[in-house]
């Protein structure tokens, strides 16, 4: 839980979205998540309860990163599992061939 409410601190200092969406985890509907996004006057959508096809588009991207990448290459550090993934973002949005 508290990875959660730091990891949204620490975007809301980068970005300031109107919609903020994500699954309705114990995490992502705990009051202190949602007063979070609330002081931020951030707009909270989350998916409907037990309707995974509703993120499908996101779902199937992270199951192709982790397979194609993650997976694949054991990260030694913080710095070397962010250098891999903007490099296989940088595949996936500019080479990798896509259905």
């Amino acid at each position: 839980m508290l990875f959660v409410l730091k990891a949204v601190e620490r975007a809301l200092t980068q970005a300031s979205p109107t919609i903020w969406n994500s699954d309705q985890g114990s995490h992502f509907t705990s009051p202190q998540y949602i007063k979070q996004l609330s002081v931020a006057y951030v707009q909270i959508s989350m998916d409907g309860k037990g309707r995974a096809l509703d993120n499908i588009f996101t779902e199937r991207l992270w199951r192709t990163i982790k397979y194609e990448e993650v997976y694949l290459y054991d990260y030694a550090s913080p710095k070397e599992a962010r250098s891999g993934l903007t490099r296989y973002m940088d595949f996936y949005n500019l080479e990798r061939l896509h259905q």
